[in-house]
């Protein structure tokens, strides 16, 4: 008999093999085949299993429901809470739009608060993804589509940002920094933006793996944000 179960919370490939260990454990479960990308566990089993008889056997950070009825209570209640989880994001834009702000109001220059705001957002998203540099490139590749052809690039990225980062709050060679970032933020922005037109469920690596954010229109408009400060710096509207 077969089962087809929704799971949430893997980031990598070694969330799918953890997943696949421990459902493969339980008695009565004959085969179990993950898929990162859908984010369903495919079970061959000699009984019915309940979504909570599984959840039992996983550990706390993944969730698992049968497809269908449950399966929509689940994306439901995470529709629900998608302000919690984007909180920490809302959070660190703040934070960098207020420092950008404050280190420029004295003697206001847009163009200077823009190049402070760009090189902060780098060092301080480069961070997050330095916390687990191991899971960030399998999260990354999931939706960047140079990520998912060329995978070392996923690696690279992280170092990439951080050097970004330095260029733009040292002042050095900015109108290289400039196309750059609008070359790797707008690649990203069409993976972004594929898969929120294809509806998937997959953990945005904006922030690494070290916060469980979803993949939502905020990382869309996050990426545009750089984006047009990049192009109305490049162009000399600013």
């Amino acid at each position: 008999m077969q089962q087809i179960y929704s799971v949430t919370g893997m980031t990598c490939q070694g969330c799918v093999a953890s997943v696949q260990e421990k459902l493969s454990k339980i008695d009565g479960v004959l085969d179990v085949v993950v898929d990162l990308e859908k984010g369903e566990a495919t079970m061959e089993v000699s009984e019915f299993f309940s979504s909570a008889q599984l959840q039992s056997a996983l550990p706390a950070k993944y969730g698992i429901a049968e497809k269908g009825s449950v399966a929509s209570i689940l994306a439901s209640s995470e529709e629900k809470s998608k302000w919690g989880q984007l909180r920490p994001l809302f959070l660190i834009f703040t934070y960098l739009f207020a420092t950008a702000f404050l280190l420029n109001y004295k003697d206001w220059s847009t163009s200077e608060a823009m190049l402070d705001f760009m090189g902060l957002f780098y060092i301080v998203f480069s961070f997050f993804k330095f916390l687990d540099l191991k899971g960030f490139p399998e999260s990354f590749r999931m939706y960047d589509p140079l990520a998912k052809a060329i995978p070392v690039y996923g690696w690279v990225y992280p170092f990439v940002e951080l050097i970004l980062g330095l260029m733009f709050l040292m002042r050095i060679r900015v109108s290289i920094a400039l196309w750059v970032t609008v070359i790797i933020l707008g690649i990203t922005t069409i993976g972004v933006t594929r898969a929120l037109l294809g509806k998937k469920t997959i953990r945005c690596a904006c922030l690494g793996t070290a916060l469980n954010l979803p993949m939502t229109e905020a990382t869309f408009i996050e990426n545009t944000i750089m984006l047009v400060m990049a192009f109305l710096m490049l162009l000399g509207m600013i």
